[in-house]
């Protein structure tokens, strides 16, 4: 298998798209948003990406990919189902002969089939959730941490902890753990060849701010109130952070357009951090990823893969 990863506006799946087209291999997402349907703008699917031109640029080759558009909305797909379904499409792939290329931006995903951790399903538990309602993200970020110490766990990114819905679904995770330990699951570690696009952080940061504008532009205002009125509440939407979060929050009157931009423009700079943060502690952790440069001419980055590759 070869993995890319990188920052969120690194132009990874574009890569992962003309690397696929190279070799005849299939792209398996490992975005934790981009499962969910109906929710386009505010992921960045950029389904345009996977739309590749023929030698004679007469027509489009659609790039198959894998795991994207298979939960609904108000739904909490969590990294044990994506265990699940990314074994499920890998043996598949493998059974037929295709290179699988896993390529997205979510650190825990990726190190999580790359090394087989052991997951247990956990199950909501309401009385827990109705002790923890109220209590304001600082205070439950420190059960978390204090649970944590308790289970010996480093099992889920605590910089994903960004709302309140979040670290009381993590702290349940925790709790069941501690008091219910259950038989785990034994998943292979998977062998990847690992390729980082490398993106220099002021040119991430425009790119980022440009996106931004882009998709507020295009209709992420519109996507985020659309799934409002089908019904999802606006916890479920908060949950998902960044883009549904802020956008959200603008829709129920609580912020400003303006102050929404900045709010959500400093959040997703911050996000891109936290994600090089997350890859760099992988490589402490004994995973060597190739970095190759984001900027340079996309055949040139094919090429280096292929030659890395072989």
């Amino acid at each position: 298998m070869i993995t890319i990863l990188g920052p969120t506006a690194s132009g990874k799946t574009s890569l992962a798209a003309a690397l696929a087209k190279e070799i005849g291999g299939e792209i398996i997402s490992a975005d934790s948003r981009q499962v969910y349907r109906r929710m386009d703008i505010g992921t960045g699917k950029d389904l345009a990406d996977y739309l590749l031109p023929t030698a004679n640029g007469q027509q489009l080759i659609a790039i198959p990919y894998h795991l994207i558009d298979i939960a609904e909305p108000g739904t909490k797909y969590n990294l044990f189902q994506y265990q699940q379904d990314f074994f499920e499409v890998y043996n598949n792939l493998i059974g037929k002969g295709v290179i699988p290329i896993l390529c997205g931006g979510t650190g825990l995903y990726i190190e999580a089939v790359l090394k087989g951790y052991q997951l247990s399903p956990v199950p909501q538990n309401p009385a827990l959730r109705q002790q923890l309602e109220g209590k304001s993200l600082e205070e439950l970020t420190q059960m978390l941490v204090e649970l944590k110490a308790k289970n010996g766990s480093n099992m889920h990114n605590k910089t994903d902890v960004d709302s309140c819905q979040r670290a009381i679904r993590a702290i349940e995770i925790e709790e069941y753990n501690l008091h219910q330990p259950t038989a785990k699951r034994e998943l292979p570690p998977v062998d990847s060849l690992i390729i980082g696009v490398n993106i220099d952080r002021e040119e991430r940061r425009r790119k980022i701010t440009n996106r931004l504008k882009t998709r507020l532009e295009g209709g992420m205002v519109e996507e985020v109130k659309a799934l409002l009125d089908e019904g999802i509440s606006a916890d479920d939407l908060i949950y998902y952070g960044l883009e549904y979060k802020f956008v959200t929050e603008y829709l129920l009157g609580k912020t400003s357009y303006d102050e929404m931009f900045t709010r959500l423009e400093i959040a997703i700079h911050q996000f891109a951090k936290r994600q090089m943060t997350w890859f760099r502690g992988m490589e402490r952790r004994g995973f060597t990823i190739h970095w190759i440069d984001a900027m340079r001419p996309m055949e040139e980055k094919v090429k280096e893969i292929m030659n890395i590759w072989q």
